[in-house]
């Protein structure tokens, strides 16, 4: 055997805060600390209570009235 020092191994994500509960993330549920608040974040998704914005000029774009056509 070598007498090397062991190597540190930097993590690929950083450690953060479950945004559900603020409890410490799990490996296996990452960004969220238990099945169970990865559960109440898909339902709220799937429910609507969360919504992507739309901005007007997205819509008039897709009317086909482009400069480009």
């Amino acid at each position: 055997m070598t007498d090397k020092p062991a190597a540190v191994v930097t993590p690929l994500r950083a450690k953060i805060s479950c945004p559900e509960c603020r409890k410490p993330s799990a490996r296996e549920t990452y960004p969220f600390c238990s099945p169970r608040c990865k559960a109440v974040d898909l339902n709220r998704w799937l429910s609507g209570s969360y919504a992507i914005p739309v901005r007007d000029d997205e819509d008039e774009d897709s009317d086909g009235n482009s400069e480009a056509g």
